[in-house]
């Protein structure tokens, strides 16, 4: 039994105190190896300077948001594949409309065919959950969105937690504090549509009033600012290239490509799939892979599970609230009235 299968919604009492110290210590997935960096030897500010404050030993750093203007960092350099972490926490309280970002791009070098791979924190109103979402875009293919949306076990707002991003030549991999909680891997069918050219790493805060709660139903209150995001243990593993080079060297990358696939985060474990499977169960609640509306033939890349393909239906989001609970309850309550039913049908048929 593992972290991911405890439910946090029901009060805490001494008897479940040991069950969820039981459900946390055979969790037991292993730290990262990485090596940490302080801000200036990987990251320049990227807009909102004066919202944008560094600690005085320059290990990590605050993005805020307020009425003027968001915040954001960049990496100095542009990576050909690699591994993107950081420990993040995030603004509490009323977040709606609130998007913390923390992400891969190289939009501004490659406008009309860029890459892409989100992690999306997805602000609230006060009393409930921070979502967040995962997202992969392929040379500028933008209509073809393939994100992921999911709950946490966990209020990200209260203490740090490690996100990370790896993308190698091979797959990519998202992570929530060690635990793998998605993978593309790459085949020929994906063609373009696979991120290829180098990228930027970015953490942002903004304001995403339009879209971000609810549709857009509820939007960033001022009254709460600043909303502060934190940032530390700042992780930048992978291959720095100019991605504009006269002559690229297609071999530049090899020896790190190599090395980041042979690294800890790059092996997927069967212990670690298991937890990636009990993240999905629990705390995804819309994946396009199932999503028949949008996508009517299922794009190449998905990997389609039993289980989830029949939980998420033709629309890629879990019925009835997104509770996988709920809907196992409706599910019972609805058999039961079908044998009712059934039942009172034979008994007319015998009068």
């Amino acid at each position: 039994m593992g972290l991911l299968s405890c439910s946090i919604s029901e009060t805490i009492t001494p008897s479940l105190l040991f069950f969820f110290l039981f459900c946390f210590i055979g969790f037991g997935t292993a730290t990262f190896n990485v090596t940490t960096l302080a801000f200036d030897e990987g990251y320049n500010p990227l807009f909102g300077d004066g919202n944008l404050v560094r600690s005085p030993d320059g290990h990590s750093v605050r993005l805020l948001l307020d009425v003027y203007t968001g915040s954001g960092f960049i990496s100095s350099r542009m990576y050909q594949h690699g591994f993107f972490s950081a420990k993040i926490k995030l603004p509490s309280d009323y977040t709606a409309g609130i998007v913390v970002a923390f992400y891969t791009s190289n939009g501004d070098v490659f406008e009309k065919n860029h890459d892409e791979l989100d992690i999306e924190f997805l602000g609230n109103i006060e009393g409930k959950p921070w979502r967040f979402q995962t997202n992969v875009y392929g040379n500028g293919s933008t209509n073809r969105g393939r994100e992921e949306r999911y709950n946490l076990w966990f209020d990200p707002s209260k203490e740090f937690h490690r996100y990370s991003i790896l993308w190698t030549a091979k797959n990519i991999i998202f992570f929530v504090d060690e635990v793998p909680i998605r993978e593309v891997v790459r085949n020929d069918a994906m063609g373009g549509d696979y991120p290829s050219k180098p990228m930027s790493l970015y953490a942002t805060i903004w304001d995403a009033s339009s879209w971000a709660t609810n549709g857009g139903k509820y939007k960033v209150n001022y009254e709460y600012a600043p909303f502060t995001s934190e940032f530390k243990d700042l992780v930048l593993d992978g291959c720095a290239i100019d991605p504009i080079q006269k002559f690229p060297n297609s071999t530049a990358c090899s020896e790190t490509d190599t090395w980041l696939e042979s690294r800890d985060y790059a092996v997927i474990t069967p212990k670690s799939r298991s937890a990636m499977r009990r993240f999905r169960q629990r705390y995804m609640y819309y994946s396009y892979c199932y999503d028949n509306v949008r996508y009517p033939i299922t794009p190449p890349e998905c990997a389609v599970d039993s289980n989830e393909k029949q939980r998420f239906r033709n629309t890629g989001r879990l019925r009835f609230g997104g509770s996988h609970r709920k809907q196992a309850r409706m599910e019972r309550a609805r058999r039961k009235r079908r044998s009712r039913a059934a039942s009172v049908s034979d008994d007319q048929t015998d009068m």
